[in-house]
């Protein structure tokens, strides 16, 4: 987003039209908070009052996220090892020479969450460097078996002790890894894990994959996430099992499947037999098997598939089989692709036009920042979005954890996926006193491509996801070398199967296949008029306003943000609307404008700003504690038809589908 400083007054209202709000609003302090001390030394775990809670705060518990935590790689021996473990700040980097072990750490943490969120008990500010602990015993029916220690995420680099030995390192804030920590587990049973974790967001001159995240929130800038955000488990595997598993289904009924062993020895994998059943939807009937061989992808065929789609969200059940293990996973049979339909460059999804309409979903709660208090309230954000007719959200510069992937899936919403931003917007003092952006050297741009290439290998089975966005607005992007060519091949190299947004807003030179257009308030979608720093709009790619609306409404204080530096900055906003009956007619005239450039000109699709509010920002469909719908929902539900309608209209000439270039 572009900031826009207008001044306004900030002026609270009452609320007059609140609808669809979760029923449940459980409201308390610490002393609804489950204390488990571990050791006279350690205090207690209890939620620390955030500055705003939610209807889901204080129901997250003690044991949080018992779900299977990657359901396209399931394996079904596992044990959660979510809940109450103890955490201390570190001195620094050298910490990590004296790990703490056996010794008990100074307070109870939830895990997984963020270290600065009231649901960790910490609350904490600039926790650069943390200690974590726990302890863990391995089933007892895993003998002879491998064990695995599986993390979703630890922002920004995790190193991770068993028993005294460090056992594995991870560089990158979003991204899953797994650690076999067989050989060093305990003969008496008991094993102590210890993480330590460097976080150092902007501070310095770091420039690493951060997204909205500061150390001095500011307006579009947020309150950081750090330390073990997503869900940690143990699972049982045997030697040679399945490390990562690729999955591409398309219209055709064609099923693409590579099945990575952890033996790589390529004599041993040419050797190492991989069998795929596929199972109807929602049954546990088989109907296609195939075989091959582990790290070469090979073909199941699937006859008159039902396909995926918003509409019709189909998804089939898949188990493989590598040498000794099975594990389960699943697929939808769909394929984008981009096309000329009517003389116009557009997106298709099964080989027909579709206007991709949807919000920017950021994915921050003012309880747990980057991790939502459960499923349940994460859903809840979804289920919003699709209940209004949106068909698509933009996941903006953040990962989720795997679940909310596959409740995307199995809802029908389709996702536009970032790449999470270097360091956005900052700047430094040069040696003749002149402003230097923080950009990425040699080495720093190296990471970011190497994180890219984690981004898409992870998440790349998802049928939901439509497209990636390699950079925002310029934000972490070299302008002088354009590396965007080079990221766009390698991103279609590693998946061919999606279309890529090179440049979201902007700049934009003329890589991937949009031309992407950022403009507050209204939009200016593939159409014959532009503003800076967007570019013309491109024929020879999809027109598509990548962001738009935007538009404000100041609550009451009982839902905002209550930290008066985010406060101070509501008047950043693009537009404030000083009653929701305000707020909703001026979404209806730019959806209106929207709904024109799509009849007349060539667009194809937009984001509008967006899911939530988030601390200062008050231009969400929802605000940040989600008890408030700002929507007509009618109203909402009628002018997002007519998008589609608009798109219908023009979505009937002959269609020339084209490969993805």
């Amino acid at each position: 987003m572009k900031l826009h400083y207008v001044a306004l007054c900030l002026i609270p209202v009452s609320l007059a039209f609140v609808s669809n709000s979760p029923k449940s609003d459980i409201k308390g302090s610490s002393n609804l908070a489950i204390v488990n001390r571990q050791n006279g030394n350690t205090t207690g775990y209890a939620v620390k009052k955030p500055p705003l809670d939610t209807p889901w705060t204080y129901k997250a518990g003690t044991n949080p996220w018992p779900e299977y935590p990657r359901p396209q790689l399931q394996r079904s021996q596992w044990k959660n090892l979510n809940g109450i473990w103890t955490y201390q700040n570190a001195s620094g980097l050298d910490a990590i020479n004296s790990p703490p072990v056996n010794q008990p750490l100074e307070n109870e943490v939830l895990i997984p969450s963020c270290l600065e969120s009231g649901l960790s008990g910490i609350q904490g500010v600039d926790t650069i460097y943390s200690w974590f602990s726990t302890s863990f015993t391995v089933p007892s029916n895993w003998t002879g078996e491998r064990v695995l220690l599986n993390f979703g995420a630890v922002d920004y680099e995790a190193t991770v002790f068993v028993n005294g030995q460090q056992v594995g390192f991870n560089r990158g804030g979003y991204f899953q890894f797994t650690i076999d920590v067989t050989d060093h587990l305990s003969a008496n049973g008991n094993n102590e894990l210890l993480v330590f974790v460097h976080d150092p967001t902007d501070s310095g001159d770091y420039v690493i994959p951060i997204g909205k995240q500061t150390l001095r929130p500011s307006h579009i800038f947020y309150r950081p996430c750090s330390g073990i955000w997503q869900s940690v488990w143990i699972e049982a595997a045997p030697a040679n099992y399945i490390t990562q598993l690729d999955l591409a289904a398309d219209m055709h009924g064609q099923l693409n499947v590579t099945a990575h062993s952890a033996i790589t020895d390529s004599g041993i994998a040419e050797r190492t037999p991989v069998k795929v059943e596929v199972h109807d939807s929602g049954t546990t009937n088989v109907i296609a098997t195939c075989q091959g061989t582990a790290g070469r992808e090979f073909q199941c065929t699937v006859p008159s598939p039902k396909l995926w789609s918003p509409d019709s969200p189909t998804l089939y059940n898949i188990s493989v089989t590598l040498g000794a293990e099975t594990v389960s996973s699943y697929t939808g049979f769909r394929t984008i692709s981009r096309g000329m339909v009517g003389g116009v460059e557009r997106p298709l999804l099964n080989g027909k036009f579709i206007f991709i309409f949807g919000t920017l979903d950021q994915g921050y709660w003012p309880d747990g920042l980057y991790t939502p208090p459960n499923r349940e309230a994460m859903v809840y954000d979804i289920e919003t979005l699709k209940n209004l007719g949106f068909n698509m959200l933009r996941k903006h510069i953040k990962v989720e954890n795997a679940l909310f992937y596959q409740a995307c899936d199995q809802m029908g919403i389709m996702i536009i996926q970032d790449m999470p931003s270097l360091r956005p917007l900052q700047s430094y003092t040069g040696p003749n006193c002149e402003n230097i952006p923080y950009l990425p050297n040699v080495e720093q741009q190296v990471e970011f491509d190497r994180q890219l290439e984690v981004l898409v290998n992870q998440h790349k089975s998802y049928p939901s996801i439509v497209t990636w966005v390699i950079y925002n607005e310029g934000w972490g992007q070299v302008t002088t070398t354009y590396p965007e060519f080079g990221l766009t091949d390698r991103v279609r190299q590693l998946d061919p199967t999606r279309l890529i947004d090179s440049t979201s807003g902007w700049y934009d030179h003329g890589a991937g296949d949009f031309s992407d257009n950022h403009h507050y308030a209204n939009p200016q979608c593939g159409s014959p008029f532009y503003s800076i720093q967007s570019s013309p709009y491109d024929p020879t790619r999809i027109g598509f306003q990548g962001e738009f609306g935007g538009i404000g409404h100041n609550l009451s204080i009982a839902n905002l943000w209550n930290v008066q530096d985010a406060i101070n900055t509501i008047n950043q906003t693009y537009e404030i609307d000083t009653s929701l009956e305000a707020w909703n007619y001026r979404a209806h005239i730019l959806l209106g404008e929207l709904r024109d450039q799509t009849a007349l000109f060539a667009c194809s699709g937009g984001v509008w700003t967006q899911t939530t509010d988030v601390e200062g920002e008050v231009n969400g469909l929802l605000s940040y504690d989600r008890r408030v719908l700002r929507c007509d929902v009618e109203q909402w539900k009628r002018d997002i038809g007519a998008l589609y309608e608009a798109a219908a209209g023009r979505g009937n000439g002959t269609v020339v589908v084209r490969g993805l270039v």
